[in-house]
């Protein structure tokens, strides 16, 4: 009797363990580090977080620049690519550059690596932009670097 008794505490006690549902770290941010990012800085760095499952916010700076945008994920997963909405200050005071709206496709590889393209649409000369410069009406825009989600 005590060994039927022995068996079933010993089989109730691995169910109860196979059936315990471990809590998964779930990846709401993310950090970009690379060429063009932070606003279209030379080096620069993004931070974004997810707001909801689809749709995070991204602010960014770098060598001399700043940025930010809304990103709509096409997985609920920071580490999906996505479709962005961006702003790009290009330089700050005398080294000042342009500023420009552009939306990109953001392609993220399962892991570290992130490139970007898109059109974007100038805002605002700076003075660093010379007098003679013709600036194009849309202009390419580009980035690529390396992510770690947190």
């Amino acid at each position: 009797m005590k060994q039927i008794i022995i068996i079933a505490i010993i089989f109730a006690s691995i169910n109860l363990f196979s059936q315990t549902e471990y809590n998964k770290f779930e990846e709401r941010g993310s950090i970009t580090i690379g060429v063009l990012q932070g606003g279209g800085s030379l080096i620069g760095a993004d931070l974004e977080f997810l707001l909801t499952d689809y749709f995070g916010f991204q602010i960014g700076a770098g060598m001399v620049g700043f940025g930010g945008g809304l990103n709509y994920h096409f997985k609920p997963s920071i580490k999906s690519s996505f479709l962005s909405l961006q702003y790009w200050h290009q330089g700050i005071g005398d080294s000042f550059f342009q500023s420009l709206i552009s939306s990109n496709f953001v392609l993220r590889f399962k892991k570290l690596l992130t490139a970007q393209i898109g059109l974007g649409i100038p805002l605002e000369r700076g003075p660093a932009m010379p007098n003679d410069f013709k600036q194009s009406p849309i202009m390419l825009t580009y980035a690529i670097g390396f992510y770690m989600p947190f």
